[in-house]
């Protein structure tokens, strides 16, 4: 176990290695709606159903299905369908993207009480495609600079896309772990990467995965591809509900970049997982020690 500044990352990564980054962009989620009668709503925006419905959180008495409500400077709308808890499926008058960056807030986690003053502050300096909810916050650490110094190192980068849902952070509450209902998140991982994938691996490269969304997307491309064909990967789209656990065979991931999480995740399961439980539970336990920072705007490790 070392102790040392994320800059100082490059010192343990090798030419021919290569960093898989998740690029899935934040999308200012959080928006606010009047009912009819005037009462205040807040919606937070989980995964799109089709071009009108949304899967949301939201915030306020009496949002039944049929209840109408109007978007702040934005359309119409009206509850669909009530799903557990505080879900529901909203149907927008018209799509509500358009609205968003008019109207939308990013969705900060509660823990953060400072508004940005920069939006750009919660989104990696590599995201580009639009459909989180929370940001990979892994990714949070790199900079253009030490993007460019890791590629001269000869260090190579590839992207994939995982959109992250709130379900992410959800608790495990079940005794048995394994009963947990794990969450289903759409990814993508396309030919360029794949292909840069199989290269690196033929070449005796390992494939680092920067953050656990980019573990779950690797992993669930190397599930689907076949044996025989000479490839380590193949392109993937689609959703996944891959849930690792202690005792997963891990298929493509070599090495991994991860953000310090909570008690009773699924990310400190996947992290165990890969790592070995009782070595991460230390680990844990020496960066409270250290005075180590955990949540979205952390400190990382790195695991090889």
């Amino acid at each position: 176990m070392e102790h040392h500044r994320f800059c100082d990352i490059e010192s343990y990564l090798n030419p021919g290695d290569l960093l898989v980054l998740n690029q899935t962009r934040v999308i200012p989620a959080r928006i606010y709606a009047r009912k009819l009668t005037g009462g205040r709503v807040e919606i937070l925006l989980l995964r799109r159903q089709d071009l009108l419905t949304w899967e949301c959180l939201v915030g306020g008495k009496g949002l039944v299905t049929g209840r109408r409500i109007m978007v702040e400077d934005g359309p119409s709308a009206e509850i669909v369908d009530a799903l557990d808890g505080a879900r529901r499926q909203v149907r927008f008058a018209e799509p509500i993207e358009p609205f968003l960056q008019r109207v939308g807030h990013p969705p900060l986690p509660p823990y953060i009480h400072e508004k940005l003053g920069d939006p750009e502050r919660y989104q990696t300096v590599y995201a580009h495609d639009p459909g989180s909810a929370a940001a990979p916050t892994a990714g949070l650490h790199f900079t253009s600079r030490l993007l460019e110094a890791l590629q001269a190192r000869g260090v190579g980068l590839a992207y994939v896309t995982l959109h992250v849902g709130l379900d992410t952070f959800a608790p495990v509450t079940e005794a048995d772990p394994a009963a947990h209902r794990i969450h289903t998140e759409w990814c993508d991982l396309p030919l360029a990467t794949a292909e840069a994938i199989n290269r690196a691996r033929s070449g005796g490269g390992r494939i680092i995965a920067v953050g656990t969304t980019s573990v779950r997307t690797l992993e669930s491309a190397a599930a689907t591809t076949l044996d025989g064909h000479g490839l380590v990967v193949q392109p993937f789209s689609g959703p996944t509900a891959l849930y690792i656990l202690p005792g997963y065979e891990f298929r493509l991931v070599d090495a991994l970049i991860t953000n310090f999480h909570l008690p009773k995740s699924t990310l400190i399961m996947l992290v165990s997982a890969f790592a070995g439980r009782e070595r991460v539970l230390a680990a844990y336990k020496v960066a409270m020690q250290e005075g180590y920072r955990f949540y979205s705007f952390g400190d990382a490790m790195l695991i090889l």
